[in-house]
């Protein structure tokens, strides 16, 4: 990146974005003035209702097979451990090599494991071990998906418009989180998990498509460092600046405060409110429409200043929204919580996504943008495990309370170190 600052340090290694001129684009949607990233968020649009509606099928196809809180934390882990694991070489992989091609095999990947999860379900074989393997292989490809698919928005669009790419990113998947787990609900009480995961196989092409159409000029040829070297490089450039060390930290909190709420929702949807898989796609669906809406009044940002306390804000908003969902005696009580839930998670991740990718030179994004999923994709495994133990010990109402307390108190210490030493005020 042009400015970028190449030694280790807490200021920011981009000035500010500046405000926009005019566009005949809707300030809004003004990302959309790209065409690779049209093409990009036309492909997303089909792709993630077809995830959406996977995961939970799979969540549900699991509770079904087992009733078991355990096993459904262990669904989650199985799904997503490897992207803690294996996210660095993932984030080295997006800064050594054509990060369009890397997305290309990764999503190519991912449709052949929904295919085999269908086959599987639909002749009536299918087992537990299977789908916990399979979930498994998911979260090894997703580990190379993410950096490269969070590193490759900013070669599509451009540093103006990279918080309102992101925002609208967002947006789309969280409307996918609307459509998807709606017709799943649908679906599941119809024709059953099978189809739900044969139709995501499907969704896949939609997306590949779209990312071999893009025109992105190649990348300058790069001096490839050892990747030992590379690997050790991205978590010294890492460890040694404060604002992105903060924002990955909140983030891993906010992470683990909100596992118990997606782990254990089929066990509220059925045991606790009896509204069966229909009212678990109600519930994903509300929380979706609120994360729609948080990320699209996002967009309209074109700053970074500021996006310190959206995060702050935000989380303490999702503490207090999860406390009340946890002590929630009726379903339409805890259904008109999920759309605040979404609006705030959204807005806050949306935030710290924008906020890191900002901060941080092109050499590093892949890396450091793996860190990012590590921190709010590769800590939920953990936290999924902890969540199906707690609530097989303490109860599903418990354990959610003590996600919302954990997000109240990771949200109050960063506020506190946002007032010391504020991020690119």
């Amino acid at each position: 990146m042009g400015g970028a600052q190449s030694q280790f340090g807490d200021g920011p290694a981009l000035p500010l974005m500046p405000e926009l001129a005019p566009s005949r684009v809707p300030h809004t949607f003004r990302a959309l003035r790209h065409r690779n990233f049209r093409l990009f968020i036309g492909g997303q649009i089909i792709s993630l209702v077809g995830t959406w509606m996977q995961n939970v099928a799979l969540s549900w196809l699991v509770y079904r097979l087992t009733h078991s809180e355990l096993l459904l934390g262990t669904a989650w882990f199985c799904s997503q451990i490897a992207v803690f694991a294996l996210g660095p070489l993932g984030g080295i992989a997006a800064d050594r090599f054509s990060r369009r091609k890397v997305v290309i095999v990764t999503q190519t990947l991912s449709m052949v494991q929904a295919f085999v999860l269908a086959a599987l379900t639909l002749t009536g074989r299918v087992q537990v071990w299977q789908v916990l393997a399979l979930a498994g292989l998911l979260g090894v490809i997703n580990a190379f998906d993410m950096p490269g698919r969070q590193a490759l928005v900013i070669q599509m669009t451009s540093k103006e418009d990279l918080i309102n790419a992101i925002s609208l990113n967002s947006a789309v998947f969280n409307a996918a989180r609307v459509v998807g787990p709606a017709i799943a609900g649908l679906l599941l009480a119809v024709v059953g998990e099978g189809t739900c995961f044969l139709i995501n196989g499907f969704s896949f092409l939609a997306v590949i498509l779209c990312l071999t159409a893009m025109r992105i000029p190649p990348a300058a040829p790069k001096a490839h460092a050892p990747m030992w070297r590379h690997l050790v490089d991205g978590f010294r450039y890492a460890g040694h600046n404060s604002a992105v060390r903060r924002v990955l930290a909140l983030m891993g909190c906010a992470t683990l405060a909100g596992m118990p709420g997606l782990v254990l929702m089929p066990f509220f949807a059925d045991d606790i409110f009896h509204r069966g898989s229909r009212g678990l796609g109600i519930l994903m669906g509300a929380m979706g429409i609120g994360a729609v809406i948080g990320t699209l009044t996002l967009a309209r940002r074109t700053r970074l200043s500021g996006l310190g306390n959206v995060m702050v804000y935000s989380g303490l908003t999702t503490g207090v929204c999860y406390l009340a969902f946890a002590f929630s005696p009726s379903f339409y009580l805890s259904l008109a919580v999920m759309p605040i839930i979404g609006y705030s998670v959204m807005r806050q991740m949306a935030s710290a996504n924008t906020t890191i990718q900002t901060l941080i030179p092109d050499e590093y994004r892949g890396r450091i943008m793996a860190l990012y999923s590590m921190t709010v994709v590769g800590l939920g495994p953990f936290g999924s495990l902890a969540a199906g133990a707690l609530a097989g010990r303490f109860g599903a109402r418990a354990t959610m309370a003590a996600g919302g307390v954990l997000a109240l108190a990771a949200a109050l210490v960063f506020a506190w170190h946002l007032r010391r030493d504020p991020i690119a005020a």
